[in-house]
């Protein structure tokens, strides 16, 4: 029995020491010891925990918790050291949100939350807490508020419900309704452009149509000219052959009667008879001949016809002209004929109908011609200097005159000159010496052009009198805006194009007229655009500002956007680096090439009224992150040329799929390396085919990846230029 009871004392001192050995053993990753509990993330003991038996709060029921995973950290024994703070063994802290650390025995374990996963479609990770919770969609859809988790308790999936299910689905069923209402508007919407599209491609192919046909009459039109004028010019090589044979004959003639004479004054000394008169009359009196031998100098122009005194008689001319019938007698020749007047050209001259041009004829005067019927007059390239006072008194009907690329001086024009022209229309006076508007131009003038003198100075009285001036154009000169008078155009009532490129203009030049429709000030050095430029003139409609020193902060924001007429605006190779606001509400046409444009930005073209068409923005600096996604907006409707090439562009701008009327898309030599599927053309729009050509050569685009329905608002896939692409 006693060794029974020494068995027992033994057993018990043997468990005894095991068990003390397991209390200082260190505690295993994942493991918590038997009978202790171990606070949840967010909780704190009741207590300091000095006696070792510290009360927690009791965490959620029923709610499956995540096993944590802690990592043993050395310590000291009895109490842990953690991050130079003492904490007293067996306490719970949470360092960072979502880990929870222990310290047991001197030794710190720490362990992160496992979120379990959750089988729900729509999750929510509320504010303060770690794991996300589920929500209910139907709720979330309807109520338009943030979703509201439910219980805390990790696990589960909270339903949030803000009303009864019966007016949930009257929502959704009024959203429903809504949304087929929406989606009806836009369809009959869309089917209303594609009419209005159809009706506008007939209407340009009916244009087309109309232009070659136009085009093809013109054509004709100059065939049967070329031929008439062919015609023209053979009649006039017979004439002038015809006339050289009849000057032969009448040289012939003037020599024998020379040597008749002659000889007969020998017969009449020989005779010893005297004479009073020493004409010799031959053949009827038709010469009169004189007493000397005449000399080709001496011999009347072809051009004079002979006085009607000493004209041939009938049978004379017969046998001058050479025409016989086959008996050998004379015939006549048609009254037509026989009543043509020909005129003496100089040498280089031709004549064509009512047309003369002597073009590059080597003149240094203005030709002394008598054509009374003539119209047009071609001087150019000559070597004239002056234009005295009578020089067009036997032209008095022309209505076009060309001196261009001659020598004119404006002290060599007598400002009698043109004063006589009551049918002038048009005159052309490029490319000479001028230093003023010459003086004395006719009220009739239509069409004036001085390009490429030497214009420095416009005065008040320039243009006094030419009412009925439409065209006018002083390109290539040396005028600036302290050089043109503000009262200069004030005459010209009735001018609507006009052309100041080339010059020296730093801004626009002040009192231009009202009637004005389109204005070139290309290629001066024009620096900004003031508000009152065009404050006298509403009637613009087309204004050409390239290659000037223009930039977005120099246009002056009421500068035009109150116009209603200016629909096109050519601001191409400035210095503008972003798309100016503030255009025209009419703009229909915008050029904007050769710039320093970085970014388009968003609503510039929301207030133009109907919306831009035409928009050229190549070689620019756009990139990736020029283009907003709402820069094209209000010209979404009525784009319908686009053009982005030669700029930086990483890939396809936002809005592009969403242009309605695009016809011509050009995105070549860019930076572009990925197409999607609704990035030009949108699935979802069932209309027809839209863009007629697209263009992204020069790219860095993989055609192997890009989506079969890409391109679907293509007419055509041979309108699409993928081919070549620049290597990666």
């Amino acid at each position: 029995m006693r060794l029974w009871h020494l068995f027992a004392v033994l057993f018990f001192c043997c468990l005894s020491f095991s068990f003390a050995k397991d209390q200082n053993r260190p505690l295993a990753p994942g493991r918590r010891r038997r009978g202790k509990k171990m606070v949840r993330q967010g909780k704190k003991p009741t207590n300091s925990g000095y006696n070792g038996s510290s009360l927690f709060t009791e965490s959620y029921k029923g709610v499956q918790e995540p096993r944590p995973n802690y990592n043993v950290l050395p310590g000291n024994s009895g109490q842990c050291v953690f991050k130079g703070i003492t904490m007293f063994d067996k306490t719970v802290w949470s360092p960072k949100p979502c880990v929870t650390c222990l310290c047991a025995n001197g030794e710190v374990a720490c362990s992160e939350l496992q979120c379990p996963l959750l089988q729900c479609q729509l999750k929510f990770q509320p504010i303060g807490e770690c794991c996300p919770v589920c929500i209910d969609p139907d709720v979330s859809e309807n109520s338009g508020d943030s979703p509201i988790p439910n219980d805390p308790s990790y696990g589960t999936v909270p339903h949030v419900h803000t009303g009864t299910d019966e007016s949930l689905r009257r929502d959704k069923l009024r959203q429903e309704e809504e949304r087929i209402r929406e989606k009806d508007a836009e369809r009959k919407r869309r089917k209303k452009q594609k009419k209005e599209a159809e009706r506008l491609k007939k209407q340009m192919e009916e244009e087309e149509r109309r232009r070659l046909q136009e085009e093809e009459e013109e054509r004709a039109a100059a065939v049967e000219m070329r031929k008439r004028m062919g015609e023209h010019r053979r009649q006039e090589e017979e004439r002038v052959k015809k006339m050289e044979m009849v000057q032969r004959e009448m040289l012939r003639a003037f020599e024998e009667a020379a040597e008749r004479a002659q000889r007969g004054l020998r017969e009449e000394e020989e005779d010893g008879e005297e004479e009073e008169n020493d004409t010799v009359f031959l053949r009827g009196d038709v010469f009169q001949m004189p007493s000397y031998q005449p000399t080709p100098e001496s011999l009347p122009p072809l051009s004079a016809p002979p006085p009607e005194s000493q004209g041939p008689s009938q049978e004379e001319e017969e046998e001058e002209e050479g025409v016989y019938d086959e008996e050998g007698k004379g015939v006549k020749e048609d009254d037509e004929e026989s009543q043509r007047i020909t005129y003496a050209l100089p040498q280089g001259c031709t004549i064509s109908d009512v047309i003369v041009s002597c073009e590059n004829a080597k003149l240094t005067s203005i030709p002394a011609l008598s054509i009374p019927e003539l119209k047009s007059l071609n001087l150019q390239g000559n070597a004239i200097t002056t234009i005295p006072g009578g020089a067009f008194n036997g032209i008095p009907n022309l209505e076009w005159i060309d001196l261009g690329k001659n020598k004119l001086l404006s002290s060599g024009i007598d400002p009698q000159a043109f004063r006589n022209l009551k049918f002038l229309t048009r005159l052309y006076l490029d490319g000479n010496l001028l230093e003023a508007v010459p003086r004395g131009l006719p009220h009739t003038l239509q069409e004036l052009k001085i390009n490429e003198n030497n214009l420095q100075e416009i005065e008040e009285n320039s243009f006094e009198g030419l009412r009925t001036l439409v065209i006018l154009e002083m390109e290539g000169n040396l005028l600036n805006e302290g050089s043109v008078n503000p009262k200069a155009f004030a005459p010209l009532s009735d001018l609507t194009y006009l052309r100041l490129g080339r010059n020296l203009f730093r801004t626009i030049p002040q009192g231009l007229p009202p009637t004005l429709q389109e204005l070139h000030l290309e290629n001066n050095i024009i620096e900004e655009i003031s508000e009152g430029a065009f404050n006298q003139t509403q009637n613009l409609n087309v204004v050409v500002l390239r290659h000037n020193n223009i930039d977005e902060t120099r246009i002056a924001p009421l500068a035009w956007i109150d116009h209603r007429n200016l629909e096109s605006i050519d601001i191409s190779h400035n210095k503008l680096h972003l798309v100016p606001s503030f255009l025209p509400k009419s703009l229909v046409h915008l050029g904007l090439v050769g710039n320093k444009i970085e970014r388009i930005p968003g609503y510039v073209f929301a207030h133009m009224e109907p919306g831009l068409e035409y928009l050229y923005l190549s070689f620019n600096k756009l990139d990736g992150e020029g283009v907003e996604p709402e820069s094209f907006f209000g010209a979404l409707n009525t784009m319908t040329e686009l053009c982005l090439d030669h700029n930086q562009l990483t890939s396809i701008p936002y809005g592009i799929n969403e242009m309605t009327s695009l016809h011509f898309l050009r995105l070549n030599n860019n930076n572009i390396r990925h197409i999607g599927e609704d990035n030009i053309c949108d699935p979802l729009n069932d209309e027809d085919s839209h863009l007629v050509a697209l263009r992204l050569e020069n790219n860095l685009i993989d055609a192997r990846k890009i989506p079969p329905a890409a391109f679907s608002c293509v007419r055509s896939y041979s309108s699409v230029v993928l081919k070549p692409q620049r290597n990666k």
